[in-house]
């Protein structure tokens, strides 16, 4: 026991009306939404890094937390892992995940380091057992350190190439071993900051073969999960190669993995990519690439990642509607890889900014849904395409010839007129739900 949380009631479902903090108002976990309970459609999981390493500072200051379990020793990595636990508790969220660097300190050699993740693997495995929330994915941090600065795959050094690989096999067996349900690749430094000092073709080809290699370990060590990359467009490179779902789709198929990997998908780098969050999803979806998400927002008068806890019901409202349109998660889930504000220290902070994210997230999944199963918005869209189901326009996306539709449209004297594509009208719609 670390006593950090104990001031704090574990939190229930306690319904709409409730004027306490501690409750939930609107994510009841038993629930029944499309046939389903709502812990099963949403698959919360806590992210290790933000929630319990990250310490609070940003480009223009330092750590502000103060946190019993900061330090670099095993002793101080248990007591770690025994705050998460508490923490997954009191929330009773069914996942977690978490980067090898989160949950062991950097020994003085990479063997060493293997150790200490091997160690608290071992214990995180008993805090597992004693409890019902599991490990939704696992990955490797080949970013911070300072050997990772010009890339981890897709670095000049073969040597740092060498070094990211055998990570990339500690943390994959690692989550083999914890039972995780993916394994998670986010390039953190796979970019460039100048073309003055890169070569693209060969970065990619090592890229490429990186992921060749973690698909066949995936399938020798028989490891069931869906291997997962998170795109992001920039920050900390000045661009990276996995800029958005349509970038990581091209690496794919230009590597011959596009049936062997998935995306994960996180609100805040779709916004700096460009793009909403149900963009990005509805494209995996499209591409049948969709595995898993991160939820977060960011401050949209920033032009950084801020990683803030998600609060608008109407934009998560239109995230979970595409994501029901693609029958929902499978091995994904809704990871909050969002931090508290540096001004926010207390515990109380970090268990209620948890319970606020997951009731949002309730509330427009159970919006999103109510409107999937009303079945108006399909009726509309599935209307807008009706032409194409007549067998003459069919056949032009089936074999016809340009010369023949040229032939057709004289013959029919076929003039089409436009026709109102009706947005406001689905806006009001959507409105009548969310």
């Amino acid at each position: 026991m670390t006593h950090f949380f104990d001031r704090i009631p574990k939190i229930r479902y306690e319904g709409p009306d409730c004027t306490s903090d501690y409750a939930y108002r609107h994510y009841d976990p038993d629930a029944v939404v499309l046939g389903k309970r709502l812990e099963d459609q949403l698959r919360f999981a806590v992210a290790w890094w933000h929630s319990f390493a990250w310490p609070g500072g940003d480009p223009f200051g330092g750590a502000t937390f103060e946190r019993p379990w900061f330090g670099d020793t095993m002793a101080h990595a248990k007591l770690k892992a025994d705050a998460a636990f508490e923490m997954f508790d009191l929330l009773g969220v069914p996942f977690f995940c978490f980067h090898d660097a989160d949950v062991r300190p950097e020994g003085a050699s990479f063997a060493e380091s293997v150790r200490n993740l091997e160690e608290i693997v071992d214990y995180i495995g008993q805090k597992m057992a004693g409890q019902r929330t599991r490990l939704l994915w696992g990955t490797a941090n080949l970013f911070s350190h300072r050997r990772f600065m010009a890339g981890a795959a897709t670095n000049p050094d073969p040597n740092v190439f060498a070094y990211a690989a055998a990570t990339v096999k500690s943390c994959m067996d690692a989550t083999h071993r914890l039972g995780g349900e993916n394994y998670v690749l986010w390039g953190g430094r796979e970019g460039y900051e100048t073309l003055l000092n890169t070569d693209l073709t060969r970065e990619a080809e090592q890229a490429g073969r990186f992921l060749q290699m973690v698909v066949d370990y995936k399938h020798k060590i028989g490891f069931k999960g869906t291997i997962l990359v998170e795109p992001k467009p920039q920050e900390p490179s000045k661009h990276q190669y996995d800029y958005d779902v349509a970038s990581v789709y091209g690496f794919l198929k230009r590597f011959g993995l596009e049936g062997e990997v998935k995306v994960n998908i996180e609100q805040g780098h779709a916004i700096l990519a460009g793009h909403s969050f149900e963009h990005e999803i509805a494209l995996a979806a499209s591409l049948g690439l969709f595995g898993s998400i991160d939820m977060n927002r960011n401050d949209y008068q920033s032009g950084w990642d801020t990683d803030q806890f998600p609060d608008s019901v109407p934009e998560m409202a239109r995230a979970y509607y595409e994501i029901l349109r693609a029958d929902g998660f499978t091995t994904g889930g809704t990871n909050f890889d969002a931090k508290l504000r540096r001004q926010s220290l207390d515990p109380e902070d970090l268990i209620l900014a948890h319970v606020g994210a997951m009731d949002v997230c309730a509330r427009a999944f159970k919006a999103a849904a109510a409107l999937y199963e009303d079945g108006a918005l399909e009726a509309a869209r599935a209307a807008r395409y009706a032409g194409w189901n007549d067998p003459a326009n069919r056949t032009m996306l089936q074999g016809a010839t340009l010369e023949e539709i040229s032939d057709r449209v004289l013959r029919d004297g076929i003039d089409p007129k436009p026709r109102s594509g009706r947005q406001e009208r689905l806006e009001n719609l959507w409105n009548r739900f969310v």
